[in-house]
């Protein structure tokens, strides 16, 4: 059974940073592209940022310059390192795992593309 299991969130002051952790079991992420979502308080989902199997990477236009994607492929763990965290990025935060492919993928910052999510950790950013 494939499952997305983060951890890593919380409460910070505007100006900090956090890092998100997600553990895919049940599969690998080495030939998937996988990604970060978040829904903030009285909005849709959006995209936050994506890597693809050779670890190229994609963000969203209000994360691009803080926050970084990367992953671990021996842990099977993807993170996201959040810095100079804002009130606006206060959300719930998905991990989630695009589907399998057989050969080379880039990223995907199409949420509606992938195939697995994480249950979603909160992260607040005060002022």
């Amino acid at each position: 059974q494939v499952r997305l299991v983060e951890s890593g969130g919380g409460s910070v002051q505007t100006g900090g940073s956090l890092r998100l952790s997600c553990v895919l079991y049940g599969a690998a992420l080495t030939n998937r592209y996988m990604g970060w979502f978040r829904q903030r308080p009285g909005k849709q989902r959006e995209e936050v940022a994506s890597i693809g199997s050779l670890d190229l990477t994609t963000y969203g236009d209000s994360v691009t310059d803080r926050f970084t994607i990367s992953k671990d492929t021996v842990k099977n763990t993807l993170s996201l390192q959040m810095d100079n965290l804002k009130p606006e990025d206060t959300a719930i935060y998905y991990c989630a795992a695009g589907p399998p492919s057989p050969g080379w993928i880039g990223p995907s910052l199409d949420q509606t593309t992938y195939a697995y999510w994480g249950q979603g950790i909160q992260v607040t950013v005060s002022s």
